[in-house]
């Protein structure tokens, strides 16, 4: 006689099928270390079988890379859309605050997750320490995208600095509990931090 226990499962096309079980992977890397995460946890909540979660992606460690990719894409995509509604004439320490605000949403909607990396190290798989460090080097392209061009050596490790000091600063934030009210006194930091060590904005 089968079993009458199990809980159905509903049909989906295999693009929604994935989607669900991004989601549910999201869902656990957000709230418990990667160590502690199991397939077979994943595939429960997305009221899957394991070789159906295994028919799409090769294991835990490609879900987790696979969720770190996009949430760098979503980042990058938020921020380039908010310096795109911006007028032309807006002064580059408005739109270097426009992307830090972006940032800081994007922080507080997964605090956990984000702060999970730094608090750490070494507690995920090194393809996804990979696809972060790339991440960054795009970000500090970017960065530097929106100040005048420069050779100075100090512009460069200015913009790498400023990323070192938000991360910091933004633990710190999610350690107090992402309070909204020290959101500006965050981002004026930031900003002052790195007009210090540029000199100036247009540097």
């Amino acid at each position: 006689m089968g079993r009458t226990d199990r809980k159905p499962r509903s049909r989906l096309d295999p693009d929604s099928r994935r989607a669900a079980i991004l989601e549910a992977a999201a869902t656990a890397f957000a709230t418990h270390p990667y160590g502690d995460v199991t397939i077979s946890a994943i595939a429960a909540d997305a009221n899957a079988s394991n070789a159906l979660v295994y028919r799409y992606f090769k294991g835990k460690e490609d879900l987790y890379v696979e969720i770190v990719k996009l949430a760098v894409r979503d980042l990058m995509d938020r921020q380039v859309g908010a310096l795109e509604e911006l007028p032309d004439e807006v002064p580059v320490r408005d739109r270097i605050q426009s992307a830090t605000e972006v940032y800081l949403d994007h922080i507080a909607s997964h605090p956990e997750a984000w702060a999970m990396p730094m608090r750490n190290p070494g507690s995920e798989p090194a393809a996804a320490a990979k696809v972060r460090q790339a991440a960054r080097l795009d970000y500090v392209k970017h960065l530097s995208g929106l100040l005048s061009p420069s050779s100075q050596r100090r512009h460069e490790y200015a913009l790498w600095g400023y990323f070192g000091f938000i991360d910091a600063a933004c633990l710190r934030w999610v350690d107090e509990g992402c309070p909204p009210d020290d959101r500006w006194s965050l981002i004026e930091a930031a900003l002052g931090a790195l007009q210090g060590a540029l000199g100036d904005w247009a540097a």
